[in-house]
């Protein structure tokens, strides 16, 4: 057991007469306490002397009360950085259920700004799936009037939509629309023979907790471009009508392994061609950085698979998009 005081001093006290007693002014003491054991240190008082400075020192605190407590936990506040251990971290949340749900990070960069490509699908470039009613969905595995039905592995996007300008905190009411190519690496509304088809798109509204959700199947990947998933945020429902309003276009990429997998299935046919034939190095949108941009993508091709990441967002600067359009298949 480790002491309870600091290290022994070297000091020597006087010795004490043999066979008589000390006077009260010849005593040796600790915080007004005589020591129990006069021919040796502070430290060498044992344990019961010990437990009786603890509690000597437990009667003092209480004298200050509350207002030494509440200066400690001001002082810990004041502190607190976003290095905290996990344990603290989760003690925290442990304690108020109710905070505000926060970015799984902090933030001082926000995502890159990219092209929305040739088929976004936002009135920008012809077709205008934002004026549909239904456009609002999770489940964009069918065309907004129920028709068509997109083939291929089953994936689940869930987007963390981060307010850098409110302390990393959720973009709650933001409206977020996601949209991408199918397994034979086609966008609806403008490949051939799906021009009045709507599925892969969608849009959803950031939550309390700064999410939004998307069920959707694992895009191909078509010549020039790496697998990715397109994405816009405006600041709410109602600006989606107008594709200048988003405050953020961008991309996500999808894993390599991931892709390798999905692509040796039946439809999925050209996938695995196209994607040996880019890297994200050389990729016209990626190569100028991804890390921000790469999902983070579990599970399996029977069960399905889930995509996670993290959208940092300052509304306090103009958006900005870069990277080239890539062309799928004819």
């Amino acid at each position: 057991m480790s002491p309870i005081f600091g290290k022994r001093s070297n000091r020597s006290y006087p010795a004490a007469s043999e066979g008589t007693h000390e006077t009260a002014q010849d005593q040796k003491t600790f915080e007004g306490r005589p020591l129990d054991r006069q021919n040796e240190d502070v430290e060498d008082q044992g344990l019961a002397f010990d437990l009786g400075t603890l509690v000597s020192r437990r009667r003092a605190l209480g004298v200050f009360g509350a207002g030494a407590s509440v200066f400690a936990l001001a002082a810990c506040s004041a502190n607190a950085t976003s290095t905290s251990s996990p344990s603290a971290s989760a003690s925290s949340a442990a304690s108020s259920a109710s905070a505000t749900p926060t970015a799984t990070a902090t933030y001082d960069v926000e995502m890159p700004g990219e092209t929305a490509g040739p088929y976004p699908g936002d009135g920008s470039n012809g077709q205008d799936a934002l004026e549909i009613s239904g456009i609002e969905r999770s489940d964009i595995t069918t065309s907004i009037d129920g028709g068509a039905t997109a083939d291929g592995v089953p994936i689940t996007l869930t987007m963390n939509i981060v307010d850098m300008v409110n302390n990393n905190g959720p973009l709650t009411g933001a409206a977020v629309y996601v949209w991408h190519c199918d397994a034979q690496g086609n966008y609806s509304m403008y490949s051939e023979g799906l021009e009045d088809v709507t599925y892969l798109r969608g849009v959803q509204v950031v939550g309390d907790d700064g999410t939004v959700t998307f069920k959707t199947i694992f895009p191909g990947c078509y010549m020039g471009r790496w697998a990715h998933i397109h994405f816009e945020v405006f600041p709410d429902i109602d600006s989606i009508t107008d594709a200048s309003n988003a405050i953020l276009t961008s991309q996500i990429a999808l894993p390599e392994d991931a892709c390798n997998t999905v692509y040796a299935r039946s439809e999925y046919s050209g996938s695995a061609q196209a994607l040996a034939a880019v890297t994200l190095d050389t990729d016209n949108v990626f190569s100028d950085g991804w890390e921000m941009q790469m999902a983070d993508v579990t599970g399996n091709e029977n069960s399905g698979y889930t995509a996670h990441i993290d959208v940092p967002i300052d509304t306090s600067t103009e958006p900005q998009a870069s990277g080239g359009m890539g062309a799928p298949p004819a």
